[in-house]
């Protein structure tokens, strides 16, 4: 018998290979995705956790300060100590930086970890073209790695703070905002000044700590200095004293003498230290009741005016009213100064003896 020819089964169908390529790309490009999309969403997340830890421990130290102050607004902390103002202002300015190293730290991080997920390759491609980019551009980033640098030293070290009245030489005006390349102050004009903080080679803070109201006082030629002179310290220590101003002012009125004379003045100075943020205040009133006190005892006023001494003046008169510092020239018969000093009185017992 002649067996019967049997016909092979089929094979199963396969997918044409170029659908199978297709389906692995697509499985490689969505892994790859979710890969980046995780890597973006955590970034996001830790920032967004880093802000709101930054926010509460700027917010628990700004409370603190207002508690510590007794005050329910930080604009209300002008009449607390110095130091409580000082803290606000250099805690939120350095929240502020912070947020701003954080942020940019992250999207770096982000785009390495991006790349990385991408093509492990790319990311020794990527290290070699920064380092050449980075070489290239070095001379050209300077400017901006100087002003990164000096506005952390600015912040770092309290030079300036958000609020504080300042002269940094390109502008002069009141800090509205510092990070770490850029300080804006808006001038009293209501101009914004935009300062590089590499350009920054000198700060005068106008706001720190405590200034000097000095008050020139002019009068007739013809007057009582001694009468003038009394009656411009009573008045300086009654606004001293005064419930109203007495927090605004650091210490006792100075009165400095006469100044100079003119042709037709005698120019007699007034000081009084007040805190920094308070001087002008303090200075308007003074000169307001000095008005009054001279009108109530018919003495002229042919001029009064702030004076901001500079140069060597303004070295030496930092402490105040200096006594000469120069010792008396030797004069036959009289005995030599003794070593104890000539401003320091020699004590004298119950007799009336020096011994």
């Amino acid at each position: 018998m002649i067996p019967f020819e049997t016909t092979p089964d089929p094979e199963p169908t396969e997918l044409p290979t170029v659908w199978a390529d297709l389906l692995d790309v697509l499985a490689t490009i969505g892994g790859k995705a979710l890969h980046v999309a995780i890597i973006i969403a955590a970034c996001v997340l830790i920032a967004f956790a880093l802000r709101i830890v930054i926010r509460r421990i700027v917010h628990r130290i700004v409370d603190s300060a207002k508690s510590k102050a007794a005050v329910d607004d930080t604009q209300a902390l002008e009449r607390s100590p110095l130091a409580d103002m000082r803290l606000v202002q250099r805690t939120r300015t350095l929240g502020t930086i912070l947020q701003n190293i954080v942020n940019v730290m992250l999207v770096v991080i982000a785009t390495v970890l991006t790349v990385n997920a991408l093509d492990q390759s790319l990311l020794g491609s990527l290290t070699l073209l920064t380092a050449a980019v980075g070489a290239g551009l070095g001379f050209g980033a300077q400017n901006i790695v100087k002003d990164v640098f000096n506005g952390m030293f600015i912040v770092a070290e309290d030079q300036i703070g958000i609020g504080d009245v300042v002269d940094l030489g390109l502008a002069t005006g009141v800090v509205e905002y510092v990070s770490v390349r850029i300080t804006q102050v808006r001038d009293v004009n209501g101009t914004l000044w935009y300062v590089r903080n590499g350009e920054v080679t000198r700060i005068g803070n106008m706001s720190q700590g405590w200034a000097r109201a000095i008050i020139d006082l002019g009068v007739p030629a013809d007057s009582d200095l001694d009468t003038v002179e009394q009656a411009m310290l009573e008045t300086a220590q009654g606004l001293a004293k005064d419930p109203k101003w007495r927090t605004r002012i650091v210490e006792k009125p100075e009165l400095w003498g006469l100044e100079s004379i003119g042709g037709d003045a005698l120019v007699v100075r007034i000081v009084i230290k007040a805190r920094a943020n308070a001087k002008d205040d303090v200075a308007q009133e003074l000169r307001r009741r000095l008005r009054t006190a001279l009108s109530e005892k018919e003495i002229a006023i042919p001029s009064m005016v702030d004076v901001i001494p500079t140069g060597l003046d303004g070295a030496r008169r930092v402490r105040g009213a200096n006594p000469p510092k120069t010792r008396p020239n030797a004069v036959t018969g009289v005995p030599p100064v003794p070593e104890r000093g000539i401003w320091r009185r020699k004590k004298t017992n119950d007799d009336g003896s020096g011994k």
